[in-house]
């Protein structure tokens, strides 16, 4: 198989304020439903002017790590239990992004880039809100788009990251949203990035809930393996429930 069934590589708890349930329920659940691994991948970001906190705090991450540890002796012999960390890249903060990613030990670093920032404020580009969506379109779409994959590969090339997230999940909520030919080609620099640093591509079955089939799209997941690049499976759960959700599609 390209994909490994038996992996859930992202998964997020209560600590990220969007999500529900315990870090030990996840673990149930995923030994529940037969995985072989599981890895919390929660959400960092540094320097974002939104509303609400949708990421852990210092204090939040100091709790992740040590009810991890605790949870790997417990469980250990059930299950691999990975603390992963969901990178949001704000090319604003990369020193202070760099200096936290620096406190810990990673088992997976993912890349993402959520919010977009528009005269100093910034605006979630994967929700569904209006207040988010009408700033956002009126930006324009095709450059957000563009912006949007231009950011993720400066994201590839000086972060450290292991796995990319959410390629193409940008504007999923908008109506005029496409990927024009400039995109693709943007997207094809991003995979380049990634093969040349050993960086894998998430295949994430919320997908099934939001569209009806996996992010990314199954025509750019054929052509980041034929440029080399690897896959692995999230699930993105945000409640115990949704732990390896539609993996029975993967392939």
């Amino acid at each position: 198989m390209l994909i490994n069934p038996k992996s859930d590589g992202h998964v997020h708890t209560r600590l990220c304020h969007h999500a529900t349930g315990e870090m030990e329920e996840y673990v149930v659940a995923a030994i529940g439903k037969g995985l072989e691994e599981l890895i919390f991948l929660e959400h960092l970001e540094c320097g974002i002017r939104y509303p609400e906190d949708t990421w852990l705090s210092e204090e939040d991450f100091a709790a992740y790590h040590r009810e991890g540890q605790r949870l790997r002796q417990v469980y250990g012999g059930q299950l691999r239990i990975g603390l992963g960390v969901e990178v949001g890249y704000n090319p604003k903060h990369v020193p202070a992004i760099l200096d936290f990613l620096q406190q810990y030990t990673w088992d997976r670093v993912g890349l993402s880039f959520h919010y977009y920032e528009i005269k100093g404020r910034h605006y979630n580009v994967v929700s569904r809100r209006k207040a988010n969506l009408e700033p956002l379109g009126k930006q324009g779409v095709e450059r957000v788009i563009s912006e949007y994959f231009a950011t993720l590969l400066e994201a590839v090339e000086v972060l450290p990251g292991t796995v990319l997230c959410h390629l193409d999940a940008v504007l999923r909520h908008h109506p005029e949203v496409h990927f024009t030919e400039a995109h693709r080609r943007q997207i094809t620099e991003i995979f380049q990035g990634m093969r040349e640093k050993g960086m894998a591509l998430e295949v994430n079955t919320s997908g099934f809930s939001h569209r009806g089939e996996q992010y990314p799209v199954r025509s750019l997941i054929e052509e980041a393996v034929a440029l080399g690049v690897l896959l692995v499976a999230g699930s993105d759960a945000h409640r115990p429930g949704e732990v390896g959700r539609f993996f029975e599609r993967l392939w």
